[in-house]
């Protein structure tokens, strides 16, 4: 990688080739050279017809040479007088260029008469573009500086600012507001451009019959057969000349607590005996013996190309094999490289470009930050430089509806945007299989990596890649150069990194011809056929010889990085150090006056932290020098490397959601919102950063990758993903309602299963309640329990074969069948959460019919084609005739007008009010205890729903907290006090007070009626209007943290590191009083054996909650943690534009609720 800090680093080779400058360089802008050519299997760019000792007083028209536009340039005489020296053994002839040659911008000694100009750092710089606009005279006291923006735009624009340097700056998108805007306004940006490819008649002709195809002469044929056999066979050839090598047999794993299942019952059951702690650690320590045991082994192959440098194997990683599930777990699901739906593709033709059946894309990344190098990949052809831009996609299918992929890559959220674009002319699909093969396969070792069906090895792959090397034109037009030329400058550049010729004379130069020779591979990737790893990045070229008499190679010098498991980050004594660190650090923090004495403990664990770090065994940068004999060019620099470990991450990307057409096909809807469906389908272990075997990525990145990278903000990997630990929970539960519905940027399905645990619970309920009309509640809640269990949700989520399509991480976690129904079964919830936000609660409900019964139309037309309720089924119109006749109705009207809303059948409303004391009437036909069933669960779903619109930063654990605060007797209670709803109920014998349960089963039947009356929606507004404006106040007095929660959070956070079973509240019953209907608890709760408080209550619980809240009162200075709680609230109360009942329904001026 090049030295972005050297300022006065020299031009590379053959630019500078014997310059001898002694005055500050500024000069006119008039100059000619004239150079000594390369070397012949360097020479790609040929000689420019113009005659030596052309002038020119103003800057080309064309453009410059990547060499022309330098950082700095040494000093030279006056006058200037350029000076060469002798020319080489490589000269055959005259190498002329002309060139402009910028000075670098001097605040001290710029006036007016010698402008300002911008100081670059090569022709694609990371400065802000210009425009062609005269300066005025303000503004041509500042330079003019120049910065990439896109991929597309962001080099035509540096080149452009370099050749221009007096004039005035005009805005132009920058990379940090480029990869704010939305992936539309990208795609829209993009299509402004058009594409053009450059004419190769000699090697593609147009089909007569079908203009749309181009096929592939014989002349290319030769340069496809040139191709495959020096790039492609010689590493066959190598790696079959090499001695067979057999790895040492690897101990099996054992089975422990990391494992789920029986393995998982067993760690548990060890856990509770009294050598748990020495069973943990033990296993711990097997498993990292086991891991150094894996890595120990891959240093044991011969052809390994040094110690520090790790390869790829088919289906390892680094530290043993990748998949450990069962063989019948391997025949199925996406982890495996097996998507539903997927088969052999058409097979192309392989001398043509397929045009009339093939779909191209382009593909671009947004921001461009770490994929504009400094020294990209260019191809000289034809008097012009054609630079890699990227890659395209050929497809067999149109890419419709699928959502925008995003990759987290060097702490940075990518977005990667495809443009259709029409099917380029100038290549086959033998070249471009020919060139991924070499790319991905034999460079890269991607041997994990394949675009054919499962099983299809021999038909064409799903997707075919593009590289595109393009040249500029007016008007946002490119000219793409033809696959031909590719491959010809691939070939070229198969060369040895140093030639055995011309060893002893190069080992002679002096160190400044050297060095510009050595600068012309460096951050290239060159590759040596059968090593392990095969390809390496080139950061230094050092010809330092160790003896005297024995003439060596130069070495390869590369700064790589070791695999995290040998690293301090896989260091078990550093792990241990760092957790003993960290808590003891958040003890300290929680201390209410921490001694001077525990200051030095902790700075004293800090210092053996960084010692660690340190220690050269634990360091994770390493120096690798390796001799260049053997190795060989490539031509190919950082940024095609950067571009195509990016493509298996869409490619998975996109074969993902073609699978899922399988699935919507299969549940019979198609989502309007498809990113939906995949964030229910995505387990919380899935990451979606490589796309393919993620050791395998990370070691061909840190073999050929770039070698500096601008890395992002670290945090961006928990930002929306930590929810562990009391200082987290008060943090995200202090946090009030969005204004608008917003999505999450938790990228996971357990927020779709907090919701759909509510829908599935919701439709099982209407059901049975219609189904069963004389089964009373207890017996509902059972059979609703049999139908939402886990067990049961696990089979209809094999009944749809979830499984086949669920994202999820290969690991332990899921390596026995019983984590893996309990996953599917919670997948099953988040797809019908999903459906019930897409489509709504018919199309959720019908889906979940139809999965239920999916072979027994006899049974699901009984679940689907209920009956109405008894009371509807009377009187189909309605019941409001019978009002004048029964005073019980009439007083209903009362109520009904007090709310705003009338109730079709009023009966209905008053069997809501009816006490199961009252026995069985014609006018009610029974109590309110069915529709108390019934409310409960439209409830749950009205304020699951909301909660999960309006509150996208809480976890699900978080939305349950919100939720049980939200819906619980207590609030219920309140809003049926509110409405006056007392009043109205019916009793056997009248009750001075209702206890809090009865008013909420009152307020629970009250909105069962409403729902079966009226439907969801005036339920949704019901809940908009009385209960979702409470949340604000719930929040801000942490109403859904209990006393006794809140104590205990408070006295975990003072415990100590000496280990054991941490310090809790202890509750106990000290005085037990009166008869047994109104009997009354003492309740004393203590501390470390220090009594806190003591309170009483009706009730053991109510006695302990009383009590703990009169210890959090108490006892405000022993827990620091509430003055952490109520600065946290506090700010949160302080924070404008921010309110609960937002996007909720209102009561108009006389009350009436209105949707």
């Amino acid at each position: 990688m090049d030295d972005h800090n050297n300022t006065n680093q020299q031009p590379s080779y053959p630019f500078n080739n014997g310059y001898h400058y002694s005055q500050p360089n500024h000069f006119i802008p008039t100059m000619h050279y004239n150079f000594p050519p390369p070397p012949f299997h360097e020479m790609n760019i040929p000689p420019p017809s113009l005659p030596l000792g052309c002038e020119f007083q103003q800057p080309p028209p064309y453009t410059l040479a990547p060499h022309a536009l330098q950082l700095s340039y040494p000093p030279m005489p006056d006058p200037f007088t350029p000076s060469y020296s002798q020319v080489s053994q490589y000269s055959t002839g005259q190498y002329v260029t002309l060139q402009q040659h910028v000075p670098a911008w001097n605040p001290v000694q710029s006036n007016a008469t010698q402008p300002l100009v911008s100081r670059l750092q090569g022709p694609y710089s990371g400065h802000k573009p210009v425009s062609k606009r005269p300066l005025s005279s303000r503004a041509s006291e500042k330079p003019a500086m120049s910065r990439s923006i896109s991929l597309a735009t962001g080099r035509s624009e540096q080149r452009k600012a370099s050749q221009n340097s007096t004039y005035e700056e005009e805005h132009i998108t920058e990379p940090d507001q480029y990869s704010s805007i939305t992936p539309e306004e990208i795609m829209e940006n993009e299509r402004k451009i058009w594409t053009r490819c450059a004419p190769a008649d000699l090697y593609y002709t147009r089909d007569v019959a079908n203009p749309r195809l181009m096929r592939g002469t014989d002349k290319l044929k030769i340069t496809i057969n040139q191709f495959s056999n020096d790039l492609l066979k010689r590493g066959d050839e190598a790696r079959t000349m090499q001695p067979k090598f057999d790895y040492p047999s690897r101990k099996t794993r054992k089975h422990g607590a990391h494992c789920g299942g029986p393995c998982k019952e067993k760690a548990k059951k060890a856990c509770e005996s009294d050598s748990s702690t020495s069973d943990s650690s033990s296993e711990e320590e097997d498993e990292v013996d086991l891991v150094l045991q894996e890595l120990e082994r891959k240093k044991q192959h011969p052809a390994r190309l040094h110690p520090e440098l790790w390869y790829n194997d088919p289906g390892e990683m680094n530290d043993g094999p990748l998949c450990r599930c069962s063989f019948k777990a391997r025949r199925t699901g996406i982890r495996h490289g097996i998507y539903a739906g997927e088969s052999s593709a058409m097979i192309c033709d392989r001398n043509s470009n397929n045009g009339d059946i093939l779909h191209h894309y382009r593909v671009t990344i947004s921001p461009p930050t770490n994929f504009l190098l400094k020294r990209p990949t260019v191809i000289h052809h034809d008097g012009h430089e054609f630079i890699f831009e990227g890659f395209s996609l050929l497809s067999h299918y149109p890419l419709d509806k699928v959502p925008t992929c995003k990759v987290i890559r060097f702490n940075i959220e990518y977005t990667i945007v495809y443009i259709e674009e029409k099917v380029p002319d100038n290549f086959t699909i033998e070249e471009l299989e020919l060139f991924s093969h070499y790319l991905f396969h034999e460079l890269l070792e991607l041997v994990d990596f394949n675009l054919h069906a499962a099983g299809d090895a021999s038909g064409c792959p799903q997707f075919h890649i593009l590289p595109r090397f393009v040249r500029d034109l007016p008007d946002h037009g490119k000219e793409m150069l033809s696959m031909n030329q590719v491959l010809t400058y691939l070939i070229q550049q198969n060369v040895p990194v140093v030639d055995d010729t011309e060893l002893g004379y190069q080992l002679k130069l002096p160190q400044h011809e050297w060095q510009n020779m050595a600068d012309f591979t460096k951050g290239m990737i060159v590759t040596k056929p059968g090593a392990k790893p095969c390809s390496l990045r080139v950061d230094q070229l050092d010809r330092d010889q160790l003896r005297a008499d024995v003439i060596s190679y130069p070495e390869i010098v590369h700064f790589g990085i070791r695999p995290p498991q040998l690293s301090y980050a896989g260091n078990p004594e550093y792990q241990k150090a760092w957790r003993d660190y960290v808590k003891f650090r958040h003890l300290l923090a929680n201390m209410p006056k921490p001694s001077f004495e525990d200051k030095r403990k902790l700075e004293a664990k800090e210092n053996r932290l960084q010692e660690m770090r340190l220690q050269n065994n634990m360091k994770r940068d390493v120096t690798v020098a390796v001799s260049s004999q053997g190795f060989y060019r490539t031509g190919i620099m950082c940024d095609v490397v950067q571009h195509g470990m990016l493509l298996p991450v869409l490619v998975c990307h996109l074969r993902f959601h073609k699978s899922l057409d399988v699935l919507e096909e299969r549940i019979k809807y198609r989502f309007n919102n498809r990113y939906l469906l995949q964030l229910a389908l995505t387990h919380p272990s899935y990451r979606e950063n490589f796309g393919t075997n993620p050791d395998h990525a990370r070691n061909s990145l840190t073999n050929c990758g770039i070698r500096q990278p601008e890395y992002g903000d670290r945090r961006i990997h928990y930002m929306n993903t930590r929810k562990r630990g009391i200082n987290t929970l008060i943090n995200i539960m202090s946090r009030l309602g969005k204004k608008q519905e917003t999505e999450s940027s938790i990228t996971h399905n357990e927020r779709l299963e907090f919701l759909g645990d509510a829908v599935v619970e919701f439709l099982a309920s209407i059901h049975l309640y219609h189904m069963f009309p004389d089964l009373e509640e207890g017996g509902l809640a059972t059979y609703r329990a049999a139908i939402v269990q886990n067990q049961h949700l696990a089979q209809l989520a094999k009944n749809l074969r979830l499984d086949q399509f669920m994202l999820y991480a290969h690991g332990s976690d899921l390596c026995h069948d019983l984590e893996l129904r309990h996953a599917m079964a919670n997948c099953f919830e988040a797809l019908m959460g999903a459906l019930f936000l897409d489509g709504g609660i018919s199309v959720a409900d019908r889906v979940f019919s139809n999965t239920l019964f999916m072979d027994e139309k006899d049974l699901l037309d009984v679940w689907v084609n209920y009956p109405s309720h008894p009371l509807q089924e009377q009187e189909l119109g309605g019941d409001r005739k019978w009002i004048s006749s029964f005073p019980l109705l009439q007083k209903m009207v009362e109520f009904e007008e007090s709310i705003g809303t009338q109730f079709t059948h009023i009966r209905l409303l008053a069997r809501a009010f009816t006490d199961r004391s009252i026995g069985f009437n014609n006018l009610t036909l029974g109590s309110n205890q069915r529709l108390e069933f019934l409310g409960d669960t439209v409830l749950q779903l009205i304020a699951s729903e909301y909660l999960y619109k309006f509150f996208p930063e809480h976890h699900e654990g978080h939305l349950s907290l919100l939720r049980s605060s939200l819906v619980n007797n207590r609030t219920q209670a309140v809003v049926c006090d509110d409405l006056g709803m007392t009043n109205y109920a019916l009793y056997s014998s009248p009750k001075a007070e209702l206890k809090t349960k009865d008013r909420a089963d009152l307020l629970e039947a009250f909105l069962g009626a409403l729902y079966v009356d009226k439907g969801l929606e005036y339920c949704q507004t019901f809940c908009q209007v009385c209960f979702f404006p409470r949340l604000q106040d719930f929040i801000l007095h942490q109403d859904w943290n209990d006393p006794k929660s809140k104590l205990q959070q408070c006295c975990l956070t003072l415990r100590t590191m000496d280990g054991g079973e941490p310090d809790i509240p202890v509750y106990k019953v000290i005085e037990c009083k009166g008869p047994t209907n109104t009997r009354v608890y003492s309740v004393a709760v203590y501390f470390r054996g220090v009594r806190l408080a003591s309170a009483s209550g009706h009730s053991i619980q109510q006695a302990e909650m009383n009590a703990a809240k009169e210890a959090l009162e108490k006892s405000k200075d022993l827990f620091p943690q509430l003055n952490h709680q109520k600065k946290v609230i506090g700010n949160t109360a302080n924070v404008p534009g921010r309110i609960t009942g937002s996007g909720c329904a209102y009561a108009d001026e006389e009350g009436e609720i209105t949707p």
